[in-house]
């Protein structure tokens, strides 16, 4: 066995960056911002998406589609994580991440120039979909590897700082997206954008794509992965060992429950479902959620940085745990304070107005919709799912066996007999909800910002104060994760070993929360109810990781380059 000592390293001890590092930080993060970028253009286009590859389909069903289709990308994120894991702990960080920017790159650059349906049929939703999947499984290895490589050439004592910048990246590439599609449509006009200018931020990314494969080029193999290879004693079968393997595979669970489940809910709460919120339940227009929420990122995104620095000076459990902890306590207040200010007509038709539907209990069935593709037919069901999306608070009464369903909006009675049209019946509920007190969808005190620059009004400066604090704790879990993550796992498999949990827990755990948060609004007629989502698994990381996750902020991941099988330390 080797000495620790042998081991090429940046440094034992914390001390300022050296030109040939920050390169190395600049290059990842740069990269990895556009790979973020190319992801969530599509998240944002979801909508016009649908209308151009699904136009075959009723609207209702195309939107359904695309938000499936978008799902997908995060569903598959895992097994890229373990194709690219396996790839970089054999190969190497370098070459693995040329390939996965490679794919995202020309995946969105494809998606630009795409046929839509009308022009070549069915072909154009099922290139699409295999295009999603491409990002997915690209991004499941993206991540991992620049994180690893950023830090295996951090010197002991700063990787929370180096690996920071590395965090910034997810919103930067979101804050980049919405800002290319805002300028987008100011250029283009809305209608002209609908029709062919939502190709353009696609198309762009061809430019970025570029700029950042030149950039990567340059950069050289990580420090301890290049010395495990020279010597040979890199792992021969990464999946096996870190996976098949309990005393890796327990490191690999308690990271996953311990530590990102609870950051991936608290980000994905932070800053996609408060995106939601504002758009789907609060009413406020599109143009003015994106711009309310790329003000907030623009305001926390500094934060990332501050919590990986201070993680290097009292640990990354702590602060990881605390945001957690805090996020779980603080979001009821918050988006009961969302909506206050946001539209404080809501509020008070909420607390006034009450609505109750009353139905024969075996014609009410469960709403639970997470990927939005059952149907309704049944009246109580129909009414239910009707003013779930109006954002009504309702209760739900037994009424009579073989009763019509009646929605009582306060003492105005509106039934919804069985046969008769849905539309009827919407448009007597619409009359009756804002003759009680209900706003309209575009009422006059619901916020809203006619330039990027109008945030010094009173609403919307405090809608903005609101989303910075949500952001401020996706900062707090976030930003130390990377040099957690990579600490926990010895450098044999630490590609594989931390891609996994880290694209379960933000895939999966959090990537699904927007649609099954209001799945369960829609359930129980709360706007709010959805919240219990992130704070039960914020709370049970919380638990999980006090008695679990041990504090890694003191470790050599150097050291552990010069064993031929290291066990991870506990």
């Amino acid at each position: 066995m080797v000495a620790a000592t042998a081991v090429p390293r940046p440094g034992d001890a914390a001390r300022p960056m050296t030109s040939a590092e920050k390169r190395v930080i600049f290059a990842s993060s740069l990269g990895t911002v556009f790979e973020w970028y190319d992801f969530y253009l599509y998240g944002s286009l979801a909508a016009i998406i649908g209308a151009q590859f699904f136009s075959a389909y009723p609207p209702a069903t195309r939107d359904i589609f695309a938000l499936l289709a978008f799902a997908a990308g995060f569903i598959v994120r895992p097994f890229g994580a373990l194709v690219f894991g396996r790839v970089g702990d054999l190969v190497g960080r370098k070459y693995t991440f040329l390939v996965t920017i490679l794919i995202m790159g020309l995946s969105t650059f494809i998606v630009g120039i795409l046929p839509n349906a009308e022009t070549i049929g069915i072909a154009a939703p099922i290139i699409l979909i295999v295009l999603r999947l491409a990002q997915g499984l690209a991004l499941g290895g993206e991540y991992g590897g620049a994180a690893t490589y950023v830090a295996e050439h951090a010197p002991n004592g700063r990787r929370g700082f180096y690996t920071s910048w590395i965090q910034t990246t997810a919103t930067l590439g979101l804050f980049l997206s919405l800002l290319v599609i805002l300028a987008t449509r100011s250029f283009t006009g809305e209608e002209a954008f609908k029709a062919w200018g939502w190709r353009i931020p696609f198309l762009v990314s061809v430019l970025l794509l570029g700029i950042s494969v030149w950039i990567r080029l340059q950069l050289s193999e990580s420090p301890a992965f290049k010395k495990m290879k020279e010597e040979g004693t890199t792992s021969k079968a990464p999946l096996t060992e870190a996976f098949g393997q309990w005393k890796n595979a327990r490191i690999a669970l308690i990271a996953l429950f311990g530590l990102v489940a609870g950051q991936g809910v608290v980000w994905y709460t932070g800053q996609f479902y408060a995106l939601f919120f504002l758009q789907s339940i609060l009413k406020v227009d599109g143009y003015t959620a994106n711009l309310l929420i790329a003000w907030s990122l623009l305001l926390g995104t500094g934060f990332f940085v501050f919590f990986g620095w201070l993680s290097d000076k009292i640990g990354r459990k702590p602060i990881i745990l605390a945001g957690c902890a805090i996020a779980a306590a603080s979001f009821f207040p918050l988006f009961h304070g969302l909506t206050s200010v946001a539209n404080p007509a809501l509020e008070r038709a909420i607390d006034q107005v009450k609505v109750t539907v009353v139905a024969d209990p075996k014609e009410c069935g469960n709403l639970f919709n997470p990927v939005g593709t059952r149907v309704f037919s049944a009246p109580c069901d129909l009414a239910r799912d009707f003013l779930s999306k109006s954002s009504v608070k309702y209760a739900t009464e037994a009424g009579p066996a073989g009763q019509p369903t009646v929605v009582k909006v306060n003492d105005t009675a509106v039934p919804f007999p069985a046969g008769s049209p849905a539309a009827d019946f919407n448009k007597a509920a619409t009359a009756a909800l804002q003759a009680a007190g209900y706003p309209k969808a575009n009422d006059a005190g619901i916020v809203k910002m006619s330039n990027p620059f109008d945030i010094f009004r009173p609403q919307v400066a405090s809608v903005i104060g609101l989303l910075f604090v949500l952001v401020l704790f996706v900062t707090m879990v976030y930003g130390p994760i990377a040099a957690m993550l990579v600490e926990l796992f010895p450098t044999r498999i630490r590609y594989t070993s931390m891609s996994l949990p880290y694209h379960i827990g933000n895939g999966w755990f959090g990537g699904l929360l927007p649609a099954t948060a209001f799945a369960m609004v829609a359930q129980t007629g709360d706007i709010y109810y959805g919240l219990w989502y992130p704070i039960v698994i914020a709370v049970a990381t919380v638990i999980i990781g006090l008695f679990l996750v041990p504090e890694t902020k003191d470790r050599d991941i150097y050291a552990d380059a010069d064993a031929d099988a290291p066990a991870p330390r506990r």
